[in-house]
């Protein structure tokens, strides 16, 4: 199921592994199995990805980290298809994201005998680059009447939904917040008219989904099986200049 109405899809370059992610929660829709059930599983795909780069099992690490983005997509459709929206839900998964791209970037620092502070670059901009794909199409589904789980201003916890407890969405949100809000903060200031203007081309959705979390899965994914991880830090830390690229569009030509 889609999040915005076919006539506003676009072609997703961080959203690859969305058909095999159908496919896992179709077969998943009839049985007791649970979307945060499903998050925990990308969870450990990609605790197992680290493992694996820590022993130089590169292709392994690949196949993890792909089979996390898939599942990331996979706890998603299967709320949908199960019409189990869960704010909950929202917040663990962006938690669990937070955290195993910290983990995904330090465990390259260490092995490689890098710079903390160009790591501290690296998941700065990562996160950035997310924040930016996120903040543009939370805008595109909000004003096409698309999805509405997620929010283009996070600034109090929601209203718990049917079959939540008002106390974990507030706790979720507390943790979510404390992650996430000095990057969501800053990609609304760079760009705070976004937040006014008319739906967003399908162009330039494609062009803002290459930072989407799902590519820089796939980016670090094809650079650990060509044997080049060590160039993975730097090369984060220059892409962060599409943010510039992309916002610079944004406010010029949209």
């Amino acid at each position: 199921m889609s999040k915005v109405p076919r006539k506003y899809k676009f072609v997703d370059l961080s959203d690859y592994g969305r058909f095999v992610a159908r496919w896992i929660a179709a077969a998943l829709t009839n049985t007791s199995v649970t979307p945060i059930q499903v998050t925990t599983s990308f969870i450990v795909s990609g605790l197992l990805a680290i493992i694996c780069i820590i022993y130089g099992y590169n292709f392994a690490a690949a196949f993890f980290l792909i089979l996390k983005s898939i599942l990331d997509a996979a706890d998603g459709e299967l709320s949908r298809m199960k019409n189990m929206p869960s704010y909950i839900g929202r917040y663990y998964d962006s938690i669990a994201d937070i955290i195993l791209n910290f983990l995904f970037l330090l465990t390259l620092c260490i092995i490689h005998n890098q710079s903390y502070f160009y790591f501290i670059l690296a998941f700065v901009g990562v996160q950035l680059q997310g924040t930016l794909y996120n903040y543009y199409y939370v805008i595109l589904r909000n004003s096409v009447e698309g999805d509405t789980t997620s929010r283009i201003i996070e600034d109090k916890a929601p209203k718990a939904m049917a079959g939540e407890s008002q106390e974990r969405v507030d706790l979720y949100f507390k943790v979510f917040n404390f992650l996430y809000k000095a990057f969501d903060k800053s990609i609304y200031y760079f760009d705070k008219a976004a937040f006014h203007g008319k739906s967003f081309p399908k162009w330039f959705m494609t062009c803002v989904s290459m930072l989407g979390l799902g590519s820089q899965l796939l980016i670090m994914s094809v650079m650990l099986v060509f044997g080049i991880g060590q160039y993975i830090i730097p090369f984060f830390i220059f892409y962060s200049l599409m943010i510039v690229v992309l916002i610079g569009i944004r406010r010029l030509l949209l």
